[in-house]
């Protein structure tokens, strides 16, 4: 169990993150405020509290690796890396800019502190596959982390990859799914009738837990079981608000991408307890 100030801290954490989000898209005036909202508290769990990392030493070959294959939230996760101190905060003014170390999704090879270059829809969790057999293989105790999208795992190649990661028994392999309900065009039913999620993956013979994807505590406790798993991968299901922190967002997908506007921007202020 964790304190209460513990968890106190995680939230305010969060809180700064999608106060940064905002401040991101506004600036960029361009972005996917709604998906970044919902992966924040997951994203802030893995940074602040789980993964075994070194922001100045980025490439520790010992370190756990984490994959945002929805890449198109990653105003959460450079928000995180820049709190962490992979880079200044500064940098966070950038994004989307001609020039920014911080592009429109995930490149490893411009951004301090992301493991693999994502945004592709699908590919992500078959890069985790690959990063976990390669720790099996070498004998490393580091795991890998991938948080994908519900509309996301439409693809093919997602269910290819779960396959592969039973029959290799990744025990060291820890995926989430931001079950928020919605793609970009609309509800994920509505799209491609893809619920129930859970026994889909129990099915494929995964570790399988669900629970409240915006609790601390829950998040923190899955995690903790997912590593006592001994011979299958583990998978997550996070339900959680597109949106998640702010009123006027939560749930309404015409937040999927979108710029907030000067009033908006004053009431998320207010809210998430910024300056």
């Amino acid at each position: 169990m964790n304190g209460e100030n513990d968890i106190k801290k995680l939230q305010t954490i969060s809180d700064h993150i999608r106060l940064d989000i905002m401040k991101m898209v506004y600036e960029a005036k361009d972005g996917h405020p709604g998906p970044a909202f919902s992966i924040a508290d997951l994203i802030t769990t893995l940074y602040f509290k789980e993964m075994k990392i070194d922001a100045q030493n980025p490439r520790w070959e010992d370190r756990d690796r984490f994959i945002l294959s929805k890449g198109h939230a990653c105003p959460a996760l450079y928000s995180a890396l820049a709190r962490k101190g992979y880079f200044s905060m500064d940098e966070l003014h950038g994004l989307r800019k001609l020039g920014s170390m911080l592009q429109g999704h995930p490149d490893m090879n411009k951004t301090p502190g992301i493991d693999i270059t994502s945004g592709s829809l699908g590919n992500g969790l078959s890069m985790a596959v690959g990063m976990a057999i390669a720790a099996k293989y070498r004998k490393k105790s580091y795991y890998t982390y991938v948080a994908m999208g519900d509309g996301e795992i439409q693809e093919g190649l997602v269910w290819e990859a779960a396959m592969c990661a039973s029959k290799y028994k990744l025990n060291n392999l820890i995926a989430f799914i931001d079950h928020n309900g919605w793609q970009s065009g609309d509800s994920v039913e509505a799209v491609s009738g893809l619920l129930p999620v859970l026994p889909k993956w129990q099915a494929f013979n995964w570790d399988c837990q669900v629970i409240n994807g915006h609790d601390f505590e829950q998040i923190i406790q899955a995690i903790a079981q997912a590593k006592k798993s001994t011979d299958k991968p583990s998978m997550i299901i996070l339900k959680t608000i597109k949106g998640k922190g702010l009123p006027f967002m939560e749930n309404d997908n015409s937040w999927h991408k979108r710029v907030p506007s000067v009033e908006q921007m004053e009431q998320a202020i207010k809210v998430l307890g910024g300056e």
